[in-house]
């Protein structure tokens, strides 16, 4: 039949109607061209996504791609800032938590559903699948933080409004409240005269301890509100402040709002996230962990982080006591420190009211002793185990094997302090190229902070105190910024090179984590993110839109994001930091720098 006859034929007309359209969607296939930006990511189906500038073509009204899009990524020169997604941010709204909400230590139905909470499981990390995407409100009369150092003795009573602890620990000197702030004196459990004096009678005890020099990377377990590491900054250490999430409301949201390091953590049933051997001293003053339990995991787990040689500063009423619960623990104690071979180099449980009791123990720094009577003590570890990366593993009944280099000896102490921070480290893979790599690492961090970082970009340094280093590396970053009134989470991804261990014996701090995960710490915590790179690698895993609701959830009301990646992945990202109402700025096409603002949806 002709065509004709069909065209004009009524019940032959959708096909005319169908001719046209293919006819018309093949014209636009051929003259089309990409929009000025993509996303790589998939967008939730309960969020709408348009573009706010430039308005896009009518026949895309959907912007979700299941995979990577190819396209040709835009030159810098080319790329709008001001383009944005227009999403529906919505406010978290979780109760009483809300201000506070720590996403995989919050999650109420997972802790409800646990078998069982005797390890502690239900302090430990539980994190919502998907990860929420709604932003932490702001505290009621939120304020720019009291800045360093300053803040190390007073901070906004409505920034961190939690009362609890003032009345809790009013006779030990923790914190009070004068006005519109919070005062910390300097006091604690143990601290009868104040944490200077403390510091100083721990000195006096054990003179071989040379703080700032032999001792520089310290934890302190169930730390309060952290007064002991504020104080340590004087001394030239560092210290690693944790605690979990608990009835002692907000003690490590006080740290951190205070400009002291400190993490959300927990020894409960799975090891803590940092590597072997890393701290050359632990410190508990009362820290309510029952160290002989469960076989004595507790302290094996200290014993896998101590570093070979390194210190165990224990001030708690075993030492002192002579009840009959305290006799016990201490019994254990003994059984138990003689087990891992670890000495006491100092007691004072003889005291006037002037001092307190305390006992110092060191870890061996070989193997001789655990030659005597293997029967009596924890096997050693596997030695596989020495290699895996310490995120979500169970805590083991074994004793930690020292550490070794390629050869198999035994590694030394680090250099003194300051020297360690730039020498070669011990722990350096084997390579041939290793310490040119890491030497060439340092001097790129050097020149980049300094040519860039504090010369080229729009950052504030004199309001910066709480860094973070997302993707650390060697801790190069973190080693640049070392002459500054400010101190650096060094962030490992668990997906990275494990380059924790160097960055550890470099005289710095870090921790393990999962980027596609939310991070132990409070909301408002940090005043810098800094990114080199981060995204490279974690395209497949990690949602861009769900890393951004976490950086915005952790960063501070006028705190900076500072991004070192590809066009790709500041195209993909800017429009969802314009979206939560960031202001961005970018240099040299590579340097993305996001403030956050004081914004946030209606709650």
């Amino acid at each position: 039949m002709p065509i004709s006859v069909l065209l004009s034929e009524r019940k032959y007309s959708f096909l005319c109607l169908a001719s046209v359209l293919l006819i018309s969607f093949a014209f636009l296939l051929l003259t089309y061209t990409s929009y000025p930006f993509f996303f790589a990511f998939p967008l939730p189906s309960d969020i709408h996504v348009s573009v706010s500038s430039p308005p896009p073509p009518s026949r895309s009204s959907s912007l979700q791609f299941p995979t990577e899009p190819e396209l040709e990524t835009q030159p810098a020169d080319h790329l709008d800032l001001n383009v944005s997604l227009n999403i529906r941010w919505r406010a978290c709204r979780l109760g009483s938590v809300t201000v506070d909400y720590i996403p995989c230590l919050d999650n109420s139905k997972a802790i409800k559903q646990l078998k069982s909470k005797k390890h502690l499981e239900h302090r430990e990390r539980h994190c919502p699948k998907p990860p929420p995407r709604c932003l932490v409100p702001l505290p009621k009369s939120y304020k720019v933080p009291v800045q360093w150092p300053q803040s190390r003795d007073m901070i906004w009573y409505s920034n961190v409004p939690h009362p609890k602890l003032v009345e809790y620990k009013k006779e030990q000197n923790w914190v009070r409240k004068s006005d519109d702030y919070f005062v910390f004196p300097g006091g604690g459990t143990q601290f009868k005269n104040g944490v200077t004096a403390y510091i100083d009678f721990i000195t006096e005890t054990v003179p071989a301890i040379k703080w700032g020099e032999h001792i520089r990377v310290v934890l302190d377990v169930g730390c309060g509100v952290a007064s002991f590491g504020g104080y340590l900054l004087d001394r030239d250490v560092v210290t690693m402040s944790f605690a979990p999430k608990d009835e002692h409301e907000a003690q490590i949201q006080f740290a951190l709002e205070r400009g002291i390091p400190a993490t959300l953590s927990v020894i409960g049933s799975k090891k803590l996230t940092f590597p072997d051997d890393a701290y050359d001293l632990i410190h508990c003053a009362r820290c309510r962990v029952h160290w002989e339990e469960d076989g004595g995991k507790p302290l094996l787990e200290l014993n896998r982080i101590l570093r070979p040689g390194g210190f165990f500063v224990w001030s708690a009423t075993p030492v002192y006591r002579n009840d009959e619960r305290d006799r016990y623990v201490w019994k254990s104690m003994v059984a138990l420190t003689q087990s891992i071979c670890w000495k006491v180099v100092a007691k004072r449980d003889n005291f006037d009211s002037t001092e307190i009791g305390l006992v110092i123990y060191q870890k061996p720094s070989s193997y001789s002793c655990y030659a005597h009577d293997r029967t009596k003590r924890p096997p050693l570890c596997d030695r596989k185990t020495k290699k895996e990366v310490s995120w979500y593993k169970p805590l083991r009944h074994c004793t930690s094997r020292l550490p070794v280099d390629s050869n198999g000896n035994l590694l030394g102490w680090p250099s003194p302090w300051p020297h360690r921070l730039r020498n070669k480290p011990q722990s350096l893979p084997a390579e041939p190229d290793a310490e040119a790599i890491f030497n060439e690492d340092t001097k790129h961090w050097a020149a980049l902070v300094s040519d860039v970082y504090f010369d080229a970009l729009a950052i504030n340094w004199a309001s910066i105190r709480n860094v973070m280093d997302m993707n650390a590396g060697y801790g190069g970053f973190a080693a640049a910024l070392n002459e500054l009134p400010l101190w650096v989470m060094n962030v490992v991804p668990i997906d990275a090179q494990d380059t924790l261990s160097i960055i550890f014996e470099r005289g710095l701090i870090g921790i393990y984590h999962d980027w596609c995960e939310s991070l132990s710490t409070y909301p408002r915590t940090y005043d810098l993110l800094h990114s080199s790179f981060l995204f490279k690698n974690r395209k497949e895993r990690c949602n861009i839109i769900d890393v951004a609701v976490e950086m915005d959830r952790i960063l501070r009301p006028g705190g900076y994001l500072l991004l070192q990646d590809t066009m790709e992945t500041i195209q993909k990202l800017n429009p969802v930091l314009r979206s939560l109402q960031w202001s961005t700025s970018l240099y040299e096409g590579q340097f993305l720098v996001g403030k956050k603002g004081f914004w946030r949806p209606k709650y």
